[in-house]
């Protein structure tokens, strides 16, 4: 049996600029290009890095415009 990807929904639009959040994920280019097309969907501009929290390995994701 395959599953299926989830859809996605991040918060981009409820964002102020400077804030972020953290996304768990071994996958990490997968999800930053997920970050990246949502947030041109939306018209927000953002900065994704590979990022560490707590142990877990995921990517951050910054709303700057």
């Amino acid at each position: 049996m395959r599953l299926s990807e989830p859809v996605w929904v991040f918060p981009l639009d409820f964002m102020e600029i400077g804030e972020s959040f953290f996304i768990p994920t071994l996958k990490q280019s997968a999800m930053i290009f997920a970050v990246e097309s949502a947030a041109k969907r939306a018209k927000v501009r953002i900065r994704v890095y590979p990022s560490l929290k707590e142990g877990c390995l995921g990517i951050r994701v910054w709303r700057t415009g």
